[in-house]
């Protein structure tokens, strides 16, 4: 999403167009986002905004996958969740019981407020032994006055009190594409990532077996390509360039 349609809340040029012919040829297609803060209803709405017209099915949220993967784990289990409503909501929606007392899982997603009292009952429930899980691993965030901690940060500070690492669900998990490749009925041998960065979106593509386009409207340039031992299966100025192949 971010880098690759929208650049602090502006449509990269070609965008719009692009999205437009995926609807307009009826191709199955989904929108991922590492961000856990915001319900795909949200993200609809702020991606209007910038002219882009995308339905709510159609994207797909680290909080969504993670909430996914809990459902396929112990359906109808239970959570103490922190973060925002993108990731409460992905649970609740999921079959999920949000609770402080003896969970299955101690969720932790990405939040603008991290509360040290919320930290700390997550710290004591994985003590208790409650499984730790992370919406994804980006250890900052961007805002107007520098970078915010985020969700790997965090999840560094529960490890180093509990001795616990969590599973990871978002990117560069390919677990989050094999789960949204579920989601539109989709194979990876027929489909394509299209993303800007190699660390996360890149590498998550070839694992999960698919074709990679690396866009340079993000935060990678082309020097930033040759320092990985991989490489995507082609590059592009960005994602105007792909709409003829829709």
């Amino acid at each position: 999403m971010d880098g690759v349609l929208v650049h602090e809340g502006h449509a990269i040029p070609g965008a719009p167009e692009f999205v437009r012919a995926l609807r307009d040829k009826g191709r199955p297609f989904l929108i991922l986002t590492n961000n856990s803060i915001f319900t795909a209803r949200d993200l609809r709405a702020r991606l209007a905004t910038s002219g882009i017209d995308v339905p709510e099915e159609s994207i797909w949220t680290s909080a969504l996958a993670t909430a996914q993967f809990l459902h396929d784990q112990i359906p109808g289990g239970s959570a103490y969740a922190v973060g925002e409503a993108g990731l409460t909501t992905a649970l609740y929606e999921a079959g999920y019981t949000l609770t402080e007392s003896d969970p299955d899982y101690v969720v932790l997603g990405e939040t603008r407020t991290y509360s040290f009292e919320a930290i700390t009952k997550a710290i004591r429930l994985v003590l208790g032994g409650s499984r730790f899980i992370c919406t994804n691993p980006d250890t900052t965030g961007p805002s107007q006055e520098g970078p915010l901690p985020a969700t790997g940060a965090v999840a560094a500070m529960i490890t180093s009190a509990t001795g616990r690492k969590p599973y990871f669900v978002g990117k560069p998990n390919p677990m989050m594409f094999r789960s949204a490749l579920n989601r539109i009925d989709a194979h990876s041998e027929t489909t394509a990532m299209i993303g800007d960065r190699m660390d996360t979106d890149v590498v998550a593509g070839i694992e999960a077996g698919l074709y990679t386009y690396l866009v340079m409207t993000g935060s990678t340039t082309m020097g930033d390509v040759d320092r990985y031992p991989f490489r995507p299966s082609q590059v592009v100025d960005s994602v105007a360039d792909l709409v003829d192949l829709v």
